[in-house]
């Protein structure tokens, strides 16, 4: 096994946990929780995030770090045009998820607390529409992937 091949592993385990979890979180767990009452879905989605949140931020180090590392040992100039691509959408991903973190999230942290639930309703929103933007970006990374590197 090569450095390489181990910064690989870990960039593939990072993206498999944070693009995954938006999946699930975006089709499967929404469209459940949309039978709960307000109360009850903005609670479970505080628990949800409140585990998950943490989970990408070490996904997102795991990421960054490892791709990066990947492109210093063969050279920025020397790297896959899509490998450039993926870095520059893979730092837009992370700055949106940074605006989650720390915009609505926080939002909706205070608004459970407060048994707002229209203000909860809207920073979950606020949320999901960051999460999807992230999904597609994320989609769209992992084909360029698999199927841009002779670009």
């Amino acid at each position: 096994m090569t450095l390489h091949h181990l910064m690989l592993f870990v960039h593939l385990a990072g993206v498999i946990v944070w693009v995954g979890g938006m999946s699930f979180a975006h089709f499967c767990l929404r469209p459940a929780s949309l039978a709960l009452p307000p109360p009850q879905r903005l609670a479970l989605w505080q628990g949800v995030f409140s585990r998950f949140f943490p989970i990408v931020w070490l996904a997102l180090a795991a990421i960054v770090g490892s791709g990066f590392a990947m492109l210093l040992a063969v050279g920025f100039a020397q790297a896959p045009l899509a490998w450039h691509a993926m870095a520059g959408i893979g730092l837009v991903m992370a700055a949106i998820f940074a605006s989650i973190w720390f915009g609505p999230w926080k939002a909706l942290q205070q608004a459970v607390a407060l048994e707002s639930w229209a203000q909860g309703a809207q920073a979950l929103g606020q949320i999901r529409q960051r999460v999807t933007t992230n999904l597609l970006l994320g989609a769209f990374v992992v084909a360029l992937a698999s199927l841009g590197l002779a670009i």
